[in-house]
């Protein structure tokens, strides 16, 4: 009975019926605020409050940036408008930091005492932790992965360190900072892209809708060359995810935006080439769907084993 219902709704998909409704998509708790109350319905982070804690006022001069704060690059604009903010409304969270010297390393809200001293606050509340090397940059990089309005390629790069740092798998670093460990393999994958493509990335020039479309063609150089391509001609995801399967489609040994490459794209039906690019979003990998006369094939790349369990973990296949 399941292979006839599934004969059928393909069959209705490949002749050009309409796809049906997606669903809506799930609402994601927010994981907890380091320094702070956790979210509704999230676990406490590892830094948070205890409440036997005191809130001090320590002078601002006192407090100094930790030199193995991993996040070093804060935009002036935004600082602008949270100095404002702290201005206006004060300063709400206390920032989180360790005894040094006669003074406090920042382990948490180096953001926050930064504009805060644009503010002219002369005084800023804080909460002394006791933290040894190790625990401080864990904490600093969950803060950062939890707390702040990365781009996607800073995103990648702090799970990236969080991992290497503490021998953690994707799955106990998607633990600590309250996330999927599908996001965060997804993440990971984009500091494959060429190292211009990633500047892109991290300036807003492109989205990680983008680069996940990207990650669909297997060379660098393709990745950059429909990179620009999507710079210059301002295409949206789905004019992208097009171009890449025009690519993708193209007779074997042609190059990348060869002429002639449309005829072979044309050749394929439509219906099969869409499906194949929802296949593609869904695994966000490269996917190839051969189909003729109800037969075919599928085929799902991966590149080492942490893809192959994702792709497993998202076709809901337990490994052990």
């Amino acid at each position: 009975m399941v292979k006839q219902v599934l004969g059928r709704g393909l069959g209705a998909l490949l002749s050009g019926a309409p796809a049906p409704a997606k669903p809506a998509a799930a609402t994601i708790a927010t994981p907890a605020i380091p320094g702070g109350a956790p979210a509704v319905g999230a676990a406490p982070s590892a830094m948070a409050t205890d409440h036997r804690e005191r809130v001090l006022p320590v002078p601002i001069q006192r407090l100094h940036p930790c030199p193995l704060q991993p996040r070093k690059d804060f935009p002036a604009e935004a600082l602008k408008e949270l100095a404002d903010s702290i201005r206006e409304q004060g300063l709400i969270q206390p920032l989180v930091v360790r005894e040094r010297g006669d003074g406090y390393q920042i382990i948490a809200g180096e953001r926050r005492w930064r504009a805060a001293q644009m503010a002219g606050l002369t005084h800023v509340p804080v909460v002394v932790k006791q933290a040894d090397d190790r625990t401080a940059l864990e904490w600093m990089l969950i803060e950062n992965l939890q707390r702040e309005n990365l781009n996607p390629i800073e995103e990648a790069m702090g799970f990236s360190e969080l991992i290497t740092q503490f021998q953690l798998t994707q799955e106990a670093a998607a633990a600590k900072v309250g996330k999927s460990r599908v996001a965060v393999a997804n993440a990971l994958r984009l500091l494959r892209l060429p190292a211009d493509v990633q500047a892109w990335l991290k300036e807003g020039r492109l989205t990680a809708g983008h680069a996940k479309v990207l990650l669909g063609l297997l060379a660098p150089e393709e990745q950059r060359l429909a990179a620009e391509k999507t710079l210059k001609e301002s295409l949206s995801v789905r004019q992208l995810e097009e171009l890449v399967n025009l690519w993708q489609s193209r007779p074997p040994g042609a190059t990348a935006g060869a002429k002639g490459s449309g005829a072979a794209a044309a050749s394929r039906d439509v219906h099969v080439v869409d499906l194949e690019n929802r296949l593609q979003q869904r695994f966000a990998t490269r996917v190839s769907l051969r189909y003729r006369k109800g037969k075919g094939a599928v085929e799902i790349r991966f590149h080492n084993d942490d893809e192959l369990q994702r792709i497993l973990d998202i076709c809901g296949i337990k490994t052990d």
